[in-house]
């Protein structure tokens, strides 16, 4: 396959929009025409990773970190990351990073995180904001139903669980084109006065050239008078972290071991228990101590997160138990989701889960 025809079905699985703005995801080494032999999937793009694309003879790597963060000004060697960079270009091999593209997916690390548990009623933690946009237009009436189809297939529409969401009112529009104008209705240098149907319809932003690719084709204007407007909405189906809840309550005790052993934890650090039952709880993968504040509002009894610094433990000021079970433990099963979701996409073709323990933190 061409790298490109692969980026498009990784997109599908997590949007780069969806990213956050500090993140670098995407394609960070490799040229999108080159012809892909084999996918290696792993957490970590470090050097030993790209030595087993290298042996398994694949020349893409799709890493859930990006291994290029910030920017480099030089490469030399000298450094973990240099070193990985320099052996990826050397051989050929192009590496595709996901990060918070899909932390923020329904079904990405966080709800893989909830599913490893076995927790119900999952929903979104942190719902991403200024992520919708409304396309306000206005047309004729004869073409206003094709044009809203169109605009939905781009897709444009969807709320929560519902698609084809619009509005429509009517209206009076006027317009005078001048001596270059060429007006579907009416003549140059007239006057035209006549019903008119104002569409309002809301999509994501990934959406938005799509979108105003089918306003301007399916548009009967030769000048389409149009408006796109940000809005403060959470998406509620769009954003960090997760919270579900227990089918049968725990004891604090007895939920931690049970985390341990589900998510291959080699040890947990946690604040003061706190005496209750655990039924509610809220996850956030990888680094989430900025969120303790928002897990005590959401009422959880249980925040499972990683790199909680010493500090950070007393904000859970005995309403709910904080817990660190470590960064690539949180992550631990992301890129066998990966590995699942391109074999579904992609048949007959060679997707290979890395087999290197890239997590850089070991217990005694």
């Amino acid at each position: 396959m061409i790298l490109k025809e692969i980026i498009s079905i990784l997109e599908e699985m997590a949007p780069l929009a969806y990213a956050e703005d500090f993140d670098n995801v995407g394609l960070l080494i490799g040229n999108q025409e080159t012809q892909i032999e084999g996918i290696l999937v792993c957490h970590d793009a470090l050097e030993s990773v790209i030595d087993e694309a290298i042996a398994r003879k694949c020349n893409l790597v799709v890493c859930f970190h990006p291994i290029l963060f910030s920017g480099l000004k030089k490469i030399t060697g000298n450094n973990y990351v240099e070193r990985s960079v320099l052996k990826a270009i050397k051989n050929d091999i192009a590496i595709y990073a996901v990060h918070t593209a899909l932390d923020n997916h329904k079904n990405g690390v966080n709800k893989i995180f909830c599913d490893a548990l076995g927790l119900i009623n999952t929903r979104i933690f942190i719902p991403k904001e200024n992520f919708i946009r409304k396309l306000v237009t206005y047309t004729t009436p004869e073409n206003a139903e094709a044009l809203r189809d169109a605009l939905f297939d781009a897709g444009a529409g969807n709320i929560g669980n519902y698609e084809n969401c619009s509005f429509s009112s009517k209206g009076i529009g006027t317009y005078m084109g001048n001596e270059n104008s060429t007006p579907v209705i009416g003549e140059r240098f007239e006057f035209v006065e006549g019903e008119e149907i104002k569409i309002e319809v809301t999509f994501e932003k990934q959406f938005e050239s799509k979108i105003l690719k089918a306003l301007f084709k399916n548009h009967i204007y030769e000048e389409v008078a149009y408006e796109i407007i940000e809005l403060k909405n959470a998406n509620n189906n769009i954003g960090l972290g997760m919270i579900g809840e227990l089918e049968n309550p725990m004891g604090e005790v007895e939920f931690l071991s049970f985390v341990k052993e589900k998510m291959q934890a080699n040890g947990i650090r946690h604040s003061s228990y706190i005496g209750r039952k655990v039924t509610k709880i809220a996850v956030l993968g990888g680094s989430g101590s900025f969120a303790i504040s928002k897990a005590i509002a959401s009422g959880a009894d249980v925040f499972l997160t990683a790199d909680i610094k010493y500090h950070q433990f007393y904000e859970a000021e005995n309403k709910l138990l904080l817990a660190d079970i470590g960064h690539f433990e949180s992550e631990r099963y992301t890129k066998n989701y990966i590995v699942d979701y391109l074999r579904k996409k992609i048949l007959n073709f060679a997707i290979v889960l890395s087999e290197e323990n890239t997590n850089p933190v070991k217990y005694l």
